[in-house]
């Protein structure tokens, strides 16, 4: 506290992100609501980086299990648009929209982690009870605490959202998205320490403290930021159903093609995601300490592209122009990972890592600001849910498919069924990322039309995107 206060005295501009702060939502303020983005960085870590290797090496459960109860959570992303429409549309005579979400999703993932490692125990096989029994046990936990991260993530954008003025709305995403990579980043280390001597009972201790630091982070973070309004939450006010928003939010422009370009470029940004670091390990002769680096490169990418983005953004930069930049970044830095094989370039490999980052960032940030700002006020957590239900399903949806594509081709390949010149290890890998650069381009060709238009003459849009001259001849 006392650093940061000196920080203040010296000058807000040396602070970083100090221009995401306004009247309305002060530094200080913005910094203990992005608290809700830690506990969600700390829970991900835990779920998809501490226990998958915890699951399979320690506790000796089939990788297939593994892969089927990290995939749970995700059950629960389509339901995100629903979400946020519920946030949007509360009725309470507390006067809060968002509150009640947020604290309810908090105590879902409270809850789940609390009986998770038990379950955990119980489906390594300690148990007396039927192994189905314990898988349906360890799998309601997972669904569990994927339900509770993403109401608290949804509802917890869309409180950002309503208390930040639009021209500052680009730069608290990046805030949000960088305190997010900077709690896994962290998370990542210190989860390693606890369990360098594992043991049930520690693994016990970290997921139990992970359960109390993530209320109690959410609770801070909550603490006195919407102010009550029964006007808006008055329960016999008149709101329509989930169809009926939907229907008048996709009026307002041509939603589809957006959430489209979501889909299809965060599909293409995932696949990669479980094959980055067995690629340099398999392919390139890489330790396992220059894999991990590796993804802090990776992570690092992706900070630099969500400031970027917001630095466009907030400057009267198109938010789809910069989402379509970001896929070309991401194809370039696929490309460069390609063609790190056949040189024998760990350099290459590094530089494409760094690209894929950088433009895995600014795609994500601009396509989430585009859809912040092309949605009316009273619809804002419908149109980031929706952003959240395409974004999460097809994320997930790629690691499983990209992994799998992977196991077929390469099996393929060593079979000799691809002809003699593909026959190495390394088939498997680039066909994955050549369906990613594919798709790439595809994403750019969808987000093309969204692109503010500013050729003279040109200026006007219909609502389907498609740029259409201000006067025909």
């Amino acid at each position: 506290m006392r650093l940061s206060r000196a920080w203040m005295r010296l000058s807000p501009d040396l602070l970083p992100f100090a221009d995401a702060a306004s009247e309305s939502l002060p530094l200080g303020r913005l910094l203990r609501l992005s608290l809700f983005q830690v506990s969600i960085g700390m829970v991900s870590v835990l779920l998809i980086g501490t226990l998958n290797r915890v699951m399979i090496v320690e506790l000796q459960v089939p990788t297939w299990l593994v892969a089927v109860m990290l995939s749970l959570p995700l059950v629960a992303a389509p339901l995100r648009a629903l979400i946020g429409f519920r946030s949007d549309q509360h009725k309470s005579v507390l006067g809060w929209r968002r509150v009640p979400y947020i604290w309810m999703g908090s105590i879902v993932m409270f809850g789940g982690l609390s009986m998770m490692p038990f379950a955990l125990i119980l489906l390594s096989g300690d148990s007396t009870a039927p192994p189905i029994v314990n898988q349906l046990i360890a799998g309601i936990c997972f669904l569990i605490v994927g339900a509770g991260l993403h109401t608290t993530q949804t509802v917890g954008l869309a409180l950002a959202t309503d208390l930040s003025p639009p021209e500052n709305q680009p730069r608290v995403v990046a805030l949000l998205s960088v305190m997010l990579l900077l709690s896994m980043l962290v998370t990542a280390l210190i989860y390693g320490a606890l369990l360098s001597n594992f043991s049930q009972l520690r693994l016990i201790q970290v997921i139990q403290g992970t359960a109390l630091l993530s209320i109690t982070l959410n609770l801070v973070a909550l603490w006195k930021q919407e102010a009550r309004n029964p006007e808006a939450t008055r329960p016999d006010r008149e709101r329509p159903g989930f169809q009926q928003a939907w229907r008048d939010l996709r009026s307002q422009g041509p939603w589809i093609r957006r959430l489209a370009a979501v889909g299809i470029g965060s599909f293409a940004f995932s696949m990669q995601d479980v094959l980055l670091e067995p690629y340099g390990g398999q392919i390139l002769g890489l330790s396992v300490a220059q894999t991990t680096l590796l993804t802090a490169l990776f992570a690092a990418g992706g900070i630099s592209g969500f400031v970027w983005a917001a630095r466009i953004i907030g400057g009267g930069g198109d938010a789809h122009r910069v989402a379509g930049f970001g896929s070309l970044c991401g194809a370039f830095g696929l490309a460069a990972v390609m063609l790190a094989a056949p040189f024998d370039s760990g350099a290459a490999f590094a530089v494409g890592t760094g690209f894929i980052g950088l433009g895995a960032g600014l795609f994500a940030h601009s396509t989430l600001t585009a859809c912040m700002r092309a949605a009316p006020a009273e619809q804002v957590g419908l149109a980031l849910g929706a952003w959240g239900s395409v974004q999460a399903t097809a994320a997930g949806s790629a690691i499983a498919v990209g992994g799998v594509l992977r196991d077929v081709v390469s099996h393929a390949a060593e079979q000799g069924l691809l002809g003699p010149a593909l026959t190495g290890a390394v088939t498997g890998y680039g066909a994955v990322y050549l369906i990613e650069i594919a798709l790439l381009f595809a994403a750019i060709a969808v987000i093309g039309p969204l692109v503010r238009n500013t050729i003279p003459g040109f200026p006007h849009s219909d609502r389907l995107g498609l740029a259409r001259p201000a006067h025909s001849p």
